[in-house]
């Protein structure tokens, strides 16, 4: 695996890379989809798109077969020549914003962002502007064909780190792809309260909390979710932890580690009653009582390249807070 590691925080505008997705495929019909569905032998012939992407260019005409519209149920002939014409539009009404990215890896396929925490991912009602996406439509404007500009995955506003966006069709279909077969390999650190002496693992389903619905939280009935945790470094009494995601569920860190009882430092959802340790020194109660959000940081992230398919990997360190955080932990438990 290719490791890429980020060491400067470089403010990277501009835009370089593909243009809209526009061009003309020709291709025919192999014996072998002979008396397939059109949709259905599109979807072995183009297999970089996905397949309501293509049903959607068949119910706009954009594909003929030997010079004809057909619809997307009827049946096709071997030696049937097949045109396809690759049709982009904007996904969205999102505008273009001039906001700083950190981007530490771009080419004409994938852009690998290292997130700031505060910066929310995607437009909601309470963040209409400002967001990873306004920001990624500046730095690459061939983003507003792509569904949701290419963000395949987010973190949470006050989640810092590493996230890839799809930049054409064939890699957002690749990218949604691995994901959904768990190939991503992601790796976080966490500060938590409490004293883990082992790590372990968390496999417990999570969906909306009953009461709570602004909340996630384990139920019974959630989409199954898996969280691997290794110790990193004990505190006093708080606890550094890497944490491994086999599924990627709303909060699932948050969600798990409170539910084993050690809720992530600063949580303002998870988080539960603030306690400071005893006799902890007066740095640590300030850099407590003043760190405002998750102490969680996304490290690493692999997947298979969608064009070249070399497994690749980047690695950015934790931002300046959490830096901070971790040192004065450390100084704390020298100084007992």
């Amino acid at each position: 695996m290719t490791d890429i590691t980020s060491e400067n925080d470089t403010d990277i505008n501009g835009s370089t890379g593909s243009q809209m997705e526009n061009s003309l495929l020709e291709t025919e019909i192999p014996e072998s989809m002979h008396g397939s569905r059109l949709d259905q032998a599109l979807a072995r012939l183009f297999p970089q798109y996905s397949r309501s992407r293509l049903q959607q260019w068949i119910r706009a005409g954009h594909v003929t077969v030997d010079n004809k519209v057909l619809r997307a149920k009827d049946k096709v002939s071997v030696g049937q020549q097949i045109l396809l014409q690759v049709q982009t539009v904007a996904e969205g009404e999102w505008q273009a914003e001039a906001i700083d990215l950190n981007v530490v890896f771009a080419d004409e396929n994938l852009i690998i962002i290292n997130k700031p925490a505060g910066m929310v991912v995607h437009p909601a009602a309470g963040n209409p502007s400002g967001t990873l996406l306004n920001a990624l439509l500046n730095y690459a404007p061939e983003l507003e064909s792509i569904p949701r500009a290419g963000i395949v995955h987010r973190l949470d506003k006050d989640t810092s780190g590493v996230l890839v966006v799809a930049r054409t069709l064939a890699a957002h279909k690749s990218l949604i792809d691995q994901l959904q077969a768990r190939a991503f390999e992601r790796e976080y650190i966490a500060v938590v309260n409490g004293v883990l002496t082992a790590g372990g693992t968390v496999d417990a389903p999570i969906g909306r909390h009953p009461q709570q619905r602004v909340k996630m939280a384990v139920v019974d009935h959630g989409k199954p979710a898996v969280s691997h945790y290794r110790v990193e470094q004990r505190f006093r009494g708080h606890t550094a932890v890497k944490v491994n995601l086999e599924t990627g569920r709303t909060h699932q860190i948050r969600v798990h580690m409170a539910h084993i009882h050690h809720p992530l430092v600063g949580d303002p959802v998870y988080g539960g009653r603030f306690k400071l340790p005893a006799g902890c020194s007066e740095d640590l109660i300030h850099e407590l009582k003043h760190f405002k959000r998750q102490a969680l940081h996304a490290r690493f992230l692999g997947l298979v390249h969608p064009v070249s398919h070399e497994s690749m990997g980047w690695r950015v360190e934790v931002p300046d807070d959490m830096q901070r955080l971790l040192n004065v932990l450390a100084e704390d438990v020298k100084s007992e």
